[in-house]
């Protein structure tokens, strides 16, 4: 292996170690100051239009009941048990209920092996706990709920959805704690099974966010006419909700540094592949298919109809995100039309 140069340390820092805590503290997680007066536009008709700018007279998670679903333990009250489905089904389902709220925002984020990586003193998984962060202080207002999912390869944990700024904070606290996942990590779970829990194991609609890197393991195709595994379930889930997909990414993924000769490895999968980056073709190319299969996920993400925002380790998310609402707020209500045949 050649030596490589000494003007992209970062890059070889994160090839070569392993990240094992967060690289992003919680208090840096509250850029309230500079989103003070933005707000996301939600423009479908939700559950509840009229309500939720007062809480309900009694105390509670609510009495109206919502739909059933699995009992998870450690996670769920076994107060909350619905006995009949369970003695239809053989297996343990609870029934949530709601209170008197306006709006119920869902975020998903993808802890998969590739999101582990960063080159700018942050990995691409705690920036899109940043673009949690910074969605859930916009979208709060008085009553409205926040939960969370956490897409693990061997399963998807759930952060149950509630109201007010600590419990916001409880949510982030929980999502910066949430171990690594190692390479090679085995499991069923991958994107479009994680979207299609989010559809099933929610049906209440609102504002459901994705954040990922959106790159399926082993998925080598550059032709943006040919759907990425992910884009049908995405879809469905725009059916009943309004979603926003944060992208992350890493300016290494981007633009290639010439660092010499470096191990290519794919956290995710078997590849593995020696490349000369100080060749320039070498790094043309590969910035080229790079750059091609970015172009493959905006357009996918497009056809899906849903918002789309890019996040780079090395810029300041809490800018992009405000600059993304400020453009959104004029064409939410064109991007979000339902489907022919499908009512607000």
């Amino acid at each position: 292996m050649s030596r490589p140069e000494s003007e992209t340390p970062a890059a070889l820092a994160s090839v070569v170690g392993v990240p094992t805590a967060p690289t992003v503290p919680l208090n840096r997680l509250a850029p309230e100051a500079a989103l003070r007066r933005l707000e996301l536009a939600v423009v479908r008709r939700l559950e509840g239009f009229l309500q939720g700018d007062h809480l309900g007279l009694l105390p509670g998670p609510g009495s109206d009941t919502n739909d059933a679903r699995t009992y998870q333990p450690g996670q769920d009250d076994v107060r909350m048990m619905d006995w009949a489905v369970t003695a239809r089904t053989t297996v343990p389902h609870v029934r949530d209920t709601v209170s008197d709220r306006e709006l119920e925002v869902w975020a998903m984020l993808d802890v998969t092996p590739s999101m582990n990586w960063g080159t700018e003193g942050v990995t691409k998984r705690d920036l899109g706990i940043a673009a949690i962060a910074t969605i859930g202080f916009l979208s709060q207002k008085m009553g409205d709920r926040f939960g969370g999912m956490i897409m693990r390869p061997e399963k998807v944990q759930r952060l149950p959805a509630r109201s007010g700024r600590n419990a916001l904070y409880g949510l982030l606290r929980s999502m910066l704690n949430e171990p690594m996942v190692p390479d090679h990590a085995k499991g069923t779970i991958d994107l479009p099974e994680g979207i299609e829990q989010l559809a099933r194991t929610q049906r209440r609609r609102g504002m459901r966010v994705v954040v990922s890197d959106f790159l399926t393991p082993g998925d080598q195709e550059l032709d943006p006419n040919v759907e990425p595994p992910w884009e049908r379930a995405l879809r469905r889930l725009t059916v009943r909700n309004q979603v926003l997909a944060v992208e992350v990414v890493d300016r290494r993924e981007l633009e290639f540094p010439n660092v010499g000769e470096i191990l290519i490895r794919d956290p995710e999968t078997d590849f593995e592949q020696y490349v000369n980056t100080s060749d320039p073709a070498a790094r043309r190319r590969m910035n080229q298919a790079s750059a091609a299969q970015r172009e493959r996920i905006r357009i996918a993400l497009r056809r899906a109809g849903v918002g789309h925002i890019q996040l780079r380790t090395d810029r300041d998310w809490v800018h992009d995100i405000a600059r993304f609402v400020l453009t959104y707020r004029r064409v939410a209500s064109t991007l979000h039309a339902p489907p022919r045949g499908v009512s607000r």
